[in-house]
């Protein structure tokens, strides 16, 4: 009972943290709610939510059909799902843990373990959220081909590495500046809502208005989807590379902010919040 566990090797090391890992996801998906079933029910009713928003939008607008020649619905999809991630990510990552922390008082629990368990609970729920969401309409609706199905799912990962990364980041600014991060990460997801693209078709965006959406990493993300999703569009001026890179500077940021906060950091930073 008193006995402490020491890891002899390297193997034994990662199996631990992985463990960790795991119960920590765990944990993350029941606090939502405790049934898993439900929690997944309202992760899914969110996205119905959103799709139906931007529907009677679109429908409010005039336009009834999708802006590429391609399943209207799917169009809807392809770009709302990618951002529910993204955003979602982005906010549980950059809240995955405070300084002082009583959970960060127990030796086995690292910061990496609280950050990846955030982030794969949204991984985990988001996915199961769009398999659901594209076997109902596909059996109840219209039939639901991709032209490439491998391509979808890594656009899919890409924007949650890049939920991952921005969330990274806004977590190690918070210990410096709780309101300032908290702001930040707030205005983020919500300029994502338009700077994502996600209703609008980039190769048909004059460049005097792409200018206003290149920065955004899940602009490209979304735009790279929809050409692995649809035969009849070819993106041409977005690219993948530039989330991946955007994603992987933004974690070895991150990841130094982090470190220095750690060395750092005091019990007494959370004394006037």
């Amino acid at each position: 009972m008193f006995a402490t566990k020491k890891n002899r090797n390297f193997v034994g090391a990662t199996t631990s943290v992985l463990a960790l890992i795991h119960h920590q996801t765990v944990y993350n998906l029941r606090q939502e709610h405790r049934n898993a079933l439900i929690g997944l029910l309202l992760s899914i009713m969110q996205t119905v939510v959103f799709i139906s928003v931007f529907g009677l939008f679109f429908v409010i607008l005039g336009v009834r059909s999708s802006p590429i020649r391609a399943d209207f619905m799917l169009f809807l999809i392809s770009g709302v799902c990618p951002f529910m991630l993204h955003v979602k990510c982005v906010g549980a990552v950059s809240s995955a843990y405070k300084i002082g922390n009583p959970l960060m008082k127990h030796r086995p629990l690292t910061p990496l373990v609280l950050v990846m368990a955030a982030a794969l609970a949204e991984l985990y729920r988001q996915t199961l959220s769009v398999i659901v969401l594209l076997s109902i309409y596909h059996v109840m609706f219209n039939p639901v081909h991709l032209v490439d199905p491998v391509g979808c799912a890594a656009m899919f990962v890409l924007a949650w590495l890049a939920g991952l990364a921005t969330g990274l980041f806004f977590l190690g600014i918070s210990a410096w500046a709780p309101k300032g991060a908290g702001l930040l990460s707030t205005v983020y997801r919500r300029i994502s809502m338009i700077a994502s693209g996600k209703m609008m078709v980039a190769n048909a965006l004059p460049n005097a208005i792409l200018v206003f959406f290149y920065w955004n990493p899940l602009f490209h993300i979304i735009d790279q989807l929809r050409g692995y999703a649809f035969i009849n569009y070819n993106p041409v001026k977005t690219s993948y590379m530039y989330a991946i890179w955007f994603s992987l500077v933004l974690i070895v940021i991150s990841v130094l902010i982090n470190f220095a906060t750690r060395k750092y950091e005091s019990l007494s930073w959370n004394a006037a919040q």
